[in-house]
């Protein structure tokens, strides 16, 4: 898929590493992660698997700069030297759309809640609901769209805040196997030049998706690198996929107990 120039990015991507990076909450008696050495590639994704509670979840929402009472100790480093803050956009499982307002209204929100001065870029965001097949709907109240074109709102939303570093928290595993796969697809053709840290609990969708794959696991939790395919993403299910699927659902059972 081709973007129009009005739809494309003007950030350019950035890599991110996390160096020895520990982090606990301060009511709980024991580190959630310690020690944590990550790096997402510039213009690439990485993807993190792992069972629920061993801090997916938290490691993201601290590098979108959403935890609260929590002691961290490390380094987050940038290739362009510059600070996270402000430079993050979150596509969480939930779509978050706010009913009230249109679609387009809800593509243009982070822009609404910017400064007073600042006006919506509604060519731009029109571009981006073209590019997700949501052109015209743009009128349209949440409530009458489906699963997966709220997602695809979504998308759109996270693509017009027009971040270096996107974050995706299981947004597709609410959405049926089809619907999954087609958004698949076009998040991938629409963030190509983005660096993204997806989670997930789908070895397919990792995958998919993934130019490196990381298991975490254990606790304190730890990173394992998982071997990905050589193609690249988004990339086709077939033997050589299904046998890496079979080598990564042996290791989550392994850590399953």
């Amino acid at each position: 898929m081709m973007l129009s120039p009005a739809a494309r990015t003007q950030s350019p991507p950035v890599r991110v590493s996390l160096n020895q990076a520990s982090l606990r909450y301060r009511d709980a008696d024991h580190d959630l992660f310690v020690d944590l050495n990550l790096t997402l590639p510039a213009g690439q994704w990485t993807c993190l698997l792992g069972k629920s509670g061993c801090g997916k979840t938290t490691l993201l929402r601290h590098l979108a700069g959403l935890t609260d009472d929590v002691i961290w100790q490390g380094e987050l480093l940038t290739s362009d030297q510059q600070l996270l803050d402000n430079r993050v956009a979150y596509m969480a499982q939930q779509d978050l759309l706010l009913p009230w307002l249109s679609v387009l209204d809800n593509v243009c929100l982070s822009q609404r809640l910017g400064s007073s001065s600042s006006q919506p870029n509604t060519t731009r965001a029109m571009a981006l609901l073209e590019a997700v097949g949501l052109a015209e709907q743009h009128a349209a109240r949440p409530d009458q769209l489906s699963g997966g074109m709220r997602q695809r709102v979504a998308l759109a939303r996270t693509l017009m805040q027009d971040k270096p570093l996107v974050l995706m928290d299981e947004p597709f595993s609410a959405l049926d196997a089809v619907t999954r796969h087609k958004l698949q697809n076009l998040a991938a053709e629409l963030l190509a030049d983005r660096t993204v840290l997806l989670i997930t609990h789908d070895p397919q969708e990792a995958l998919r998706l993934g130019h490196q794959i990381y298991l975490m696991s254990g606790r304190p939790a730890q990173l394992t690198h998982l071997d990905a395919p050589p193609s690249n993403p988004p990339r086709q299910f077939d033997a050589q996929m299904a046998a890496h699927q079979q080598s990564i659902i042996d290791q989550l059972e392994r850590d399953y107990g």
